[in-house]
């Protein structure tokens, strides 16, 4: 389709692009509903609705046009569609995708109910061929989000009226592009792609719907050239095609070389790529096609100042990868948030290594129904994102709290390990590790002292540990060997009149600021016992002004001396 002023117009999903696709941001008719009771007053059907928002912005966000931050537990929004000629021919069926909506969401197509999707961070979709009619078409989206019940997972979102210390405004309802697809009667629905560096080749695993008997085939090109083809029939509605590679281009760190994939079934096209990588983790370290390779990361949180949970334009997406690059960094935890596949696909473009994650805070994960809002949509994300080659591992949880359900942890670690056996896995960064559960032993330290932060470090090469105390105040102390200091840094900056929270003192000037970051992050590389870092964090997020970049992105210091610092061969790499 052909850009218009709305925004976000781009192809929301660039790892599975189809031709025929309809993006239905903009303006929609927007209700509140703190009685919930919009079903009953027929928000549904033809009943007024008394305000307009702007999809895909939450109702918090200033791009949203309304910008209220109040708890607001039940949204609707509707809107009328007429489709693209030829839409209804053939058999062919029409697909209404969400790119994600907070928190339990329910649709209706000219009056007829789908089923409620559970989750507020992941893609999700309705075949809704069967309610369409020819003419004008009526979708409607409610949104119920409960936050403050403990029963969800709400990564940094305040669940006080104002945000404090590390917790933010609130997204409420729509955060991601909604669009329409359109795909024949046999259609390819999702695959896995299994690179082989070994043998050269790419392996595919395919779910089709309706394409019984038919032949599902797959070409591959580098940069245009032609390297691979392979076919195979459709039984049961899968097929595994194995596309042996002429030339072997490896993706690598900084170097995002990924191959063009074309799947056609039929009348049924689509245009994908991959990337020729593999991770091992030996003995808690990350080690990619065989090279072992620090992870140099920072903690992104994927905040925006006028679109909260949703980041302004395509663009805006690119500039924080670069902005992090530009300071030395190959990578980031995307932290207590599930990212979009937009950005998930730069930073594959740009070989920009990160962990996939979950924003399980706001989630009790101490009760034993914790699992029915956690469990499906992790098992979304890990099907949505497993072709990425730039996750090199999975994190579900962070900082848990200490009488987590054991039992939700380990079933979490059994469902990702059994769906993705390719990647690393930690199942809590931070505190409370369930032992034999992670591939690295991970801490999480803010002391502000590189002296002491040095000290803490320097027994971990001759076989000594760390101590972990559980910082939440519990008394839980266990000595621990890390290879991955997944939080630490996190020093105050910002102009004493405006100082907001933060970790430990501010330094007392610039000088003060860049020989702390210097020592801190030097006690990290320079100590052969560990294999990556992550810094907290890449931008201020309102009032915690921590970030190396302040919230608007402007630098607070040079990059090219931050880039300087982690530049330096770590010791690791050394051996």
């Amino acid at each position: 389709m052909e850009y218009t002023n709305i925004p976000r117009p781009e192809y929301p999903r660039p790892q599975f692009v189809r031709k025929a696709w309809l993006n239905l941001n903009g303006p929609w008719e927007h209700q509140t509903d703190p009685g919930q009771s919009g079903s009953a007053r027929g928000l549904q059907n033809g009943a007024p609705y008394d305000s307009v928002i702007n999809v895909p912005f939450c109702r918090e966000s200033r791009l949203s046009g309304i910008g209220d931050v109040d708890f607001c537990d039940c949204v609707w929004y509707r809107k009328a569609v007429t489709l693209p000629d030829g839409w209804r021919e053939n058999g062919r069926r029409t697909i209404l995708h969400i790119g994600a909506c907070d928190f339990r969401t329910t649709v209706w197509v000219n009056g007829t109910r789908f089923h409620d999707h559970v989750g507020g961070y992941v893609s999700f979709f309705y075949d809704i061929t069967d309610a369409l009619k020819d003419g004008e078409n009526s979708i409607v989206i409610r949104a119920v989000d409960t936050l403050r019940t403990g029963n969800q997972p709400a990564g940094k979102q305040s669940g006080d009226y104002h945000s404090y210390g590390c917790m933010y405004t609130r997204t409420t309802g729509i955060w991601q592009t909604v669009w329409l697809e359109n795909v024949p009667a046999a259609y390819v629905a999702h695959t896995k792609y299994y690179p082989d560096l070994d043998a050269q080749k790419l392996v595919i695993e395919a779910e089709v719907k309706g394409g019984q008997g038919m032949t599902l085939k797959a070409s591959a090109s580098y940069e245009g050239r032609p390297v691979g083809c392979g076919q195979a029939v459709v039984y049961g509605g899968k097929a595994v095609v194995e596309v042996p590679l002429s030339e072997l281009h490896l993706w690598e760190v900084g170097c995002g070389r990924l191959y063009d994939l074309e799947l056609t079934l039929g009348d049924d096209c689509v245009k994908s790529y991959f990337g020729m990588r593999r991770i091992e983790c030996r003995d808690s370290y990350f080690y990619l096609n065989g090279k072992p390779v620090f992870q140099r990361l920072v903690l992104d949180q994927g905040f925006y100042p006028d679109g909260i949970y949703t980041a302004p334009s395509l663009a805006e997406l690119e500039a924080d990868i670069d902005r992090s690059m530009a300071m030395g960094f190959n990578g980031a935890r995307l932290h207590q948030k599930v990212f979009e596949p937009l950005f998930l696909s730069l930073c594959d473009r740009k070989g920009y290594i990160v962990w996939g994650e979950h924003g399980n805070w706001g989630l009790d994960i101490s009760r034993t129904t914790a699992f029915e809002s956690f469990v499906p949509e992790w098992c979304e994300v890990l099907a949505r994102d497993f072709n990425h080659p730039a996750i090199i591992g999975w994190c579900p949880l962070n900082e848990t709290q200490g009488n987590q359900n054991e039992t939700f942890v380990r079933l979490l670690a059994a469902v990702t390990r059994g769906y993705d056996s390719t990647r690393m896995f930690i199942d809590t960064s931070g505190w409370v590790h369930v032992p034999g559960l992670t591939d690295l032993i991970d801490i999480h330290d803010y002391e502000q002292d590189p002296a002491t932060f040095k000290a803490k470090l320097d027994p971990l090469p001759e076989g000594g540990t760390y101590n972990v105390h559980w910082c939440l105040g519990r008394g839980r102390e266990w000595n621990v060997k890390p290879t991955f200091v997944s939080e630490y840094g996190g020093i105050r900056w910002a102009p004493k009149e405006s100082y907001g929270w933060g970790y430990g003192q501010a330094p007392e000037d610039a000088q003060a600021f860049l020989d702390r970051f210097k020592g801190l992050t030097e006690a990290i590389l320079f100590n052969p016992a560990i294999g990556a870092l992550c810094y907290t964090q890449l931008t201020d997020v309102e009032q915690e002004m921590n970030g190396l970049y302040t919230y608007d992105r402007k630098a607070k210091f040079d990059p090219a001396f931050m880039k300087s610092v982690l530049s330096q061969t770590a010791a690791f790499e050394k051996q």
